[in-house]
């Protein structure tokens, strides 16, 4: 299946949402530990600036949302402010058909667009899939963070991987 990325609308919201909120009973894609509401991404949304901190989805050639895309600032300090931090989630009937791949490939070709030059992305250690999908991209471990979630299943590792586009 071939993706159409398009940018987020805020009529988007709700569907981005969703496809968030499935991630979150796993402890394994995303730090957070309960749903998240729309009302609470507002503030997000708003954060992704078309012209430098993008955040697209991905369609279906009939328009359905399969999942979504950003690239999101890194840190508010100035020497930042070509990194950007990269999230990609998919719907669970979505997953596991390369899809993530296109959209990585899509960042890939757009990234230099936005003035951004290197590329993060935080994955929890026991996400398996993510690391594999992203090093297969060419992103190389940067860091590893110990323990430094908590789950009501136990810690977990954060493993930052990231690629320069420079």
């Amino acid at each position: 299946m071939t993706l159409n990325m398009r940018a987020a609308r805020h009529a988007d919201l709700g569907r981005i949402v969703q496809i968030y909120n499935e991630t979150v009973a796993s402890h394994s894609v995303t730090a957070d530990t309960e749903p998240v509401s729309v009302n609470q991404r507002e503030a997000w949304f708003t954060a992704h600036d078309p012209q430098k901190w993008p955040l697209w989805v991905a369609t279906t050639a009939d328009g359905h949302i399969l999942g979504w895309l950003s690239l999101s600032q890194y840190s508010d300090r100035a020497a930042y402010s070509g990194t950007a931090e990269i999230s990609i989630y998919l719907d669970e009937a979505a997953r596991g058909q390369h899809l993530g791949s296109q959209m990585i490939d899509f960042v890939a070709a757009h990234v230099q667009d936005y003035g951004i030059t290197h590329v993060l992305a935080r994955i929890i250690s026991v996400n398996a899939a993510s690391i594999g999908l992203f090093t297969a991209k060419g992103y190389e471990q940067w860091g590893m963070l110990p323990g430094v979630m908590e789950f009501t299943d136990g810690p977990r590792d954060l493993v930052v991987l990231g690629k320069t586009f420079a």
